[in-house]
């Protein structure tokens, strides 16, 4: 058997998804019921951008599995500057029995999966953002039951990681998926390939538009996030003003009227209130952003533990 990781949404099949999110949702109801990490054995946590609900997610989540969680500084470790990334790889994966890594390229995290040894897991690249979106289908199921068949919008900065983790997940999930976003600003050609091709497969769809009504039309579920990504802090003016490309696509109650009765609203975090969101959604009754952040906590616990299972089988 492979040695399994999860760099990108997809690296799960429709299956394995399911089974990651009953698990988190058995590890919700029995927080300790699982203890794979028990010694206790070491996974390397390491940030090279800012977090808040990353860190103390995974961190809890290695602890409740009997685990140490070892947080490394990125960037005080130079990881790929002061020694190569496969050189980091080699030395973390003989003492740790995971590595979860938020980092800025895609191409880093799939060197660490390649010298390891060891699961990686996409903590957050530019890339996708694939444990947020297993957080967010999991707040999902519990608010509105089976995710087949449901519609997803984002609505925002259609190239940045969470419309393509929505793209990959959703689809994977068995949902139909929008992206309301401006043409100048559409997901990666390649990530929408992949997406079609497992919405294909599961009987979801993929839409994307530049209109933000028809994207929210009747939807289930609205999400967002900010339109100034980790990274693009320098183009903080243009995103921000008044002129902005995604001025059309803050989400406020009025296109929040256009979804379904009984859509919810999600938010992965930080949120900036007044740009794209208005603060009666993100605070309002429709809105799961609270118990979305919880739910990072179950769902990588949850995650984690399956890619030690698989592990174990490999060997």
């Amino acid at each position: 058997m492979t040695l399994r990781h999860v760099l990108r949404d997809d690296d799960l099949t429709p299956a394995e998804q399911a089974a990651v999110l009953d698990r988190a949702a058995a590890l919700k109801a029995a927080p300790f019921a699982e203890r794979p990490l028990e010694g206790p054995r070491t996974v390397a946590i390491l940030f090279d951008k800012p977090t808040l609900r990353t860190q103390v997610s995974f961190v809890g989540a290695v602890s409740a599995l009997g685990g140490f969680p070892m947080v490394v500084d990125g960037r005080l470790a130079g990881v790929g500057e002061r020694e190569s990334v496969a050189d980091v790889a080699r030395v973390l994966g003989r003492q740790s029995a995971a590595i979860v890594w938020r980092t800025f390229a895609q191409s880093r995290l799939e060197e660490m999966a390649a010298f390891a040894g060891v699961p990686v897991v996409n903590a957050l690249t530019d890339d996708y953002h694939p444990c947020q979106i297993l957080a967010d289908l999991l707040t999902v199921r519990e608010a509105l039951g089976d995710l087949a068949g449901r519609t997803l919008t984002y609505v925002g900065d259609g190239a940045n990681n969470m419309a393509h983790s929505y793209l990959l997940g959703g689809a994977t999930a068995g949902m139909h998926v929008r992206v309301g976003t401006p043409t100048s600003h559409q997901p990666a050609a390649d990530v929408l390939a992949r997406a079609r091709q497992r919405a294909a497969e599961t009987g979801g769809s993929v839409l994307v538009s530049d209109d933000p009504v028809e994207a929210v039309r009747g939807a289930d579920v609205v999400a967002t996030d900010t339109w100034v990504s980790m990274g693009q802090e320098a183009e903080s003016d243009q995103r921000k003003g008044a002129a902005s490309p995604f001025a059309r696509f803050s989400v406020d109650e009025a296109l929040m009227a256009q979804a379904g009765p009984d859509a919810v609203f999600l938010h992965c975090l930080p949120a900036y209130r007044s740009l794209e969101v208005a603060a009666e959604v993100i605070d309002g009754p429709r809105s799961l952003v609270w118990q979305e952040a919880e739910n990072r906590l179950h769902a990588q616990k949850a995650l984690l533990a399956w890619l030690l299972e698989q592990a174990e089988g490999s060997r």
